[in-house]
């Protein structure tokens, strides 16, 4: 029997049956402390409208980083408080089995220490409505997790990659570094050519062992996750806009959890400015890629 069974039971043995206070207490082994309490908690419907609606807009966010969005909006309330009402209005996610394998030892490039050391690169599949398939090209900063281009299309070449890659360069600073799997795309003779003529490194994983690149598995299942599985694509231009989109909120308002609650956006200015060429109105002329897709 829970204490707020006892608590009912004690009110109609009272009520009802006509005992004192201290004998029903008694007979239902409730503390008398514990029956006279009441919470001095002041009820905010404010904050559990607030929740609800978070909850709905955020559909695979938990606990902890909704309650970053709502410290983030002025309201003063802590973790524990947001995960009783979390449980209470039937917000818990369902958690997916996990599938485990034999277990070996892997191995890991030392974990980046600034800005534009080493950026990963990967590759995620979806369907339009109509059934073609699209592909996007996803890269991930792995110091302050910001996402400086995802690309979407049919088919996506070695030279559409190192075309996106000059773009966001553009726009953030060059990487000393960039690790990826052996794709036929990262694997290139563009590619290998574009990254020579820049002076960046490129670091392929081991064949079938994509925890080698772990940073950007992990962003591509929050792209999935978060975005790709909310969201029905009617056309290749619909999907460019939503996942567009979705990458500015993953670098200006989506909060990160390995980043103490700040934005990637916020991290990169906390942590000594912006790196060089990441400017908007960056006055840097992107080399031309002289590479013909023949090469490939």
């Amino acid at each position: 029997m829970t204490v707020v069974d006892r608590k009912a039971a004690v009110e109609y043995l009272v009520d009802e049956l006509g005992r004192s206070e201290r004998k029903a207490c008694a007979l239902t082994s409730q503390p008398r402390a514990t029956q006279r309490y009441s919470s001095t908690r002041l009820f905010d419907p404010r904050l559990q409208e607030r929740l609800v609606a978070l909850a709905g807009e955020r559909r695979r966010f938990g606990y902890p980083r909704l309650h970053m969005m709502l410290r983030r909006e002025g309201f003063a309330v802590g973790r524990r408080r947001v995960y009783r009402l979390y449980r209470t209005l039937g917000l818990k996610l369902r958690s997916k089995r996990r599938r485990h394998g034999a277990r070996a030892p892997r191995g890991r490039l030392p974990a980046s220490t600034a800005p534009n050391e080493r950026w990963s690169m990967d590759f995620v599949s979806d369907q339009l409505c109509d059934g073609r398939t699209i592909r996007v090209l996803t890269i991930v900063d792995e110091f302050t997790k910001l996402c400086p281009a995802l690309e979407v299309d049919t088919s996506l070449s070695g030279l559409r990659v190192a075309r996106a890659l000059d773009r966001a360069i553009e726009l953030y600073g060059k990487p000393r570094l960039i690790v990826m799997d052996n794709g036929p795309e990262f694997t290139s003779k563009a590619l290998d050519q574009w990254a020579y003529a820049r002076g960046i490194q490129l670091h392929w994983i081991a064949p079938g062992k994509p925890t080698q690149n772990g940073f950007c598995e992990s962003f591509n299942g929050r792209l999935r996750d978060e975005c790709l599985n909310d969201h029905y694509f009617t056309t290749l231009d619909d999907a460019r806009q939503k996942i567009e989109a979705w990458r500015e909120d993953y670098n200006e308002v989506r909060p990160h959890t390995s980043l103490d609650g700040l934005t990637p956006d916020e991290f990169v200015r906390r942590a000594g400015g912006i790196p060089p060429g990441a400017e908007k109105d960056s006055k840097t002329t992107p080399i031309t890629l002289e590479v013909s897709e023949s090469v490939e």
